[in-house]
């Protein structure tokens, strides 16, 4: 199983648990023995334990020494010695060697207290137990007090195992609760570090609602099962072999039901697990279905609405969450049987012994408190197997989850950073940071997975150092697929692209990255407050550089409304603020970092033209050595830039300025004059990057 994968990095916590576990099985066992004792002895014998009673008067002390002879009668006069009164009583040596002194003096004081010679060797022992008890009676004991000193000294001693069981018990569910969350803090600290370093191929190979599930459901199975191995499945077999050697110590000869109820509960354990067991790994799938189905809705919750289809959705959550029923009904129907079929053995096991044992009472071979114990144990026995075979239907489901957290965790991750970084990496100084960067994409051709079609088809362009390159193209073309390129979100398949001459496949990730301020298609905000969100590059960022980009953004008018200003906060996703300030935030956040080059991904859609214009200007004036890298549909955009590339299905159609564009390229012209009329592109060019008083606003 790979769940002990996981167990194995805590061998000292399983080494304390299987020790804790030992002492706790070895209190356990103690109790049917004890119970034996207060039935046999306690209440059958009157506390009378041994043969060789503690007090023996002159008369019965020599009837006994007149039928021993050699060795025996050497160990009778040896553990008795005559007191004042003139009773013989046990010394030291007698109570050292009482065992061996019982076995030789039992069939002499039987014959005695019987009167014959004539004895059944099965029930000697017991005849001399009464024997014993007489001879105390008639000595004077008050046998009343000494059965209830018998009963009470033994209970006593039975309590005292059930409150070290107890301890025992709390310690190893301490320790094993202890294990479990640490092997589930690890589990999802390794799921969180590898999700982290997907690229958007492996993380829509899983996809998002799965790879949730495998962080959250799949953890909490391994967690609940890591618990229960320490715990139960540990304990079942230590408990198992304890009781079969206390059994075999009591020397009866019914140990052949035992055998037959553990090979009855083997073969119902396998029937269930053959038919439970591919149900639990369609279950984990029909989680993820379930999960699914609630993203999509909670975060398309205004789409639904203004369609109007609550009840499409209501139907399609309930068909996911009714097929993860019906698998749970009949995973849950299944285990139903085992435990009234195991129920049914254990009674039959019960039934059977008695049926067995009341022979060998009657026979003389056993006592009552012998069988009682034997059923005790018989029972520990099979519960050991009990829970070994439940647990054998339940792991299947851990298994399933482990084999999901592997897949993510043995994934290969199709980005990642070179073995070594080439001599000429362009992350080397402050001054170098200043300045612009260089890309070039050569021949760049890139397909998604294993589609054939692609998306990009022999692109070629250079974003010169320090200038504005646009790219611009109708729906689908392959404009964001660019920026994804640059930031190596995705590898190109044929061909390279290049920042400072360098292929980014052979820079580090993080100074590749570094190198770029990023803004996305969807602007996406943290859980925080603005200046959290807008600082996010770095650790601890300065509040000036924080300012400085906001007022760059045209986002110092949403900072100052709020009463908190920088400390004003920010929900999920930016959900707080209005699409044209989430964006602006978002395009502050990339402007406060200490990139050389800036890449917008449609990231002024949101914005009024007047805003648009202002932006830009900002840019302009206060980064002028930064180079920017902007993907846009409005053709008031970007037709200020130093060079605009036109897409058409993933081809370069056009390259060159506006004006070069608008006399050269049909499918620039199109989108041109979509948007505006010559006369409006006139006014639009002629305004130079300014914004004229409300001439920009829509």
């Amino acid at each position: 199983m790979r769940l002990f994968k996981y167990l194995s990095k805590h061998m000292g916590a399983i080494a304390l648990v299987f020790l804790l576990l030992i002492c706790q099985a070895f209190c356990d066992l103690m109790l049917p023995n004890y119970t034996a004792q207060i039935v046999d002895v306690g209440i059958q014998q009157a506390g009378v334990d041994h043969a060789s009673a503690t007090e023996l008067s002159a008369a019965t002390y020599d009837g006994i020494a007149a039928q021993l002879d050699g060795e025996d009668a050497e160990l009778f006069k040896a553990s008795y010695e005559r007191g004042d009164s003139g009773t013989y009583l046990l010394n030291a040596y007698g109570t050292e060697h009482r065992a061996k002194l019982d076995e030789a003096i039992a069939a002499p004081f039987a014959r005695m207290f019987m009167g014959t010679a004539d004895l059944d060797d099965n029930l000697i022992g017991q005849q001399a137990i009464a024997a014993a008890r007489a001879e105390y009676a008639g000595l004077g004991y008050d046998m009343t007090a000494l059965q209830m000193n018998s009963l009470l000294f033994t209970a006593l001693k039975m309590m005292g195992f059930v409150l070290l069981s107890v301890c025992i018990a709390a310690l190893i569910g301490l320790v094993a609760a202890r294990t479990g969350a640490k092997i589930g803090r690890e589990l999802r600290s390794k799921l969180f570090a590898k999700v982290m370093s997907f690229s958007d191929a492996e993380v829509q190979r899983f996809s998002a609602a799965s790879l949730i599930t495998r962080g959250t459901n799949d953890v909490q199975q391994i967690q609940m099962m890591s618990i229960m191995l320490l715990r139960m499945v540990l304990y079942a077999p230590i408990l198992a072999v304890g009781g079969i050697i206390m059994i075999a110590q009591m020397d009866v000869s019914m140990g052949w039901i035992i055998g037959v109820a553990i090979a009855a509960i083997v073969v119902v354990a396998l029937v269930l697990m053959a038919v439970v067991m591919p149900k639990f790994k369609i279950m984990q799938k029909l989680v993820d279905r379930v999960n699914l189905v609630s993203r999509e809705r909670l975060t398309g919750v205004q789409v639904v609405r203004a369609f109007g289809q609550q009840q499409h959705e209501e139907e399609r959550f309930d068909r996911a969450s009714t097929d993860l029923m019906r698998t749970q009904l009949f995973t849950n129907r299944a285990m139903t049987f085992l435990f009234p079929i195991m129920m049914m053995i254990m009674n039959l096991v019960s039934v059977v012994i008695v049926w067995v044992g009341a022979g060998q009472i009657d026979a003389g071979n056993i006592q009552t408190g012998d069988l009682i114990a034997f059923i005790t144990y018989s029972m520990v026995i099979i519960m050991g197997f009990l829970m070994l075979s439940m647990l054998a239907i339940i792991a299947p489901r851990a298994d399933v989850s482990a084999g999901r957290i592997d897949e993510v965790l043995e994934a290969e991750v199709s980005i990642v950073d070179p073995d070594a970084a080439p001599s000429g990496s362009p992350v080397a100084s402050a001054e170098d940071r200043r300045a612009g960067a260089e890309v070039v994409f050569d021949h760049v051709s890139f397909r998604y997975g294993e589609s054939s079609e692609c998306v990009l088809s022999d692109v070629s362009f250079t974003a010169e150092a320090g200038k504005t390159l646009a790219i611009i193209g109708s729906t689908g073309s392959g404009k964001s697929t660019v920026l994804k390129l640059v930031e190596r979100f995705y590898d190109v398949s044929e061909g390279a692209v290049l920042v400072d001459g360098v292929d980014v496949r052979d820079m580090p990730l993080r100074e590749l990255r570094g190198q770029f301020g990023y803004v996305p298609q969807r602007a996406f905000l943290f859980t925080g407050t603005i200046a959290s969100n807008v600082g996010y590059g770095e650790d601890e960022m300065d509040e000036e550089r924080i300012l400085e980009a906001i007022e760059i953004a045209q986002a110092t008018e949403l900072v100052e409304s709020k009463e908190e200003g920088l400390d004003a906060d920010i929900t999920q996703g930016g959900t707080n603020v209005s699409g044209g300030q989430r964006q602006r935030l978002a395009i502050a956040r990339a402007l406060a970092t200490d990139a050389r080059a800036l890449l917008f991904d449609d990231s002024f859609s949101a914005l009024d033209y007047k805003t648009d214009a202002a932006l830009r200007k900002a840019l302009a004036e206060r980064l002028p050595d930064k180079t920017q890298i902007i993907v846009a549909q409005r053709i008031a955009t970007v037709m200020r830039a130093d060079k605009i590339v036109v897409l058409d299905d993933g081809r370069v159609v056009g390259e060159g300025t506006h004006d070069e564009l608008l006399a050269s390229c049909e499918q620039y012209r199109e989108i041109a004059y979509s948007q505006l009329s010559p006369e409006e592109l006139d006014a639009r060019q002629n305004a130079s990057g300014a914004c004229p008083e409300g001439g920009e606003a829509e």
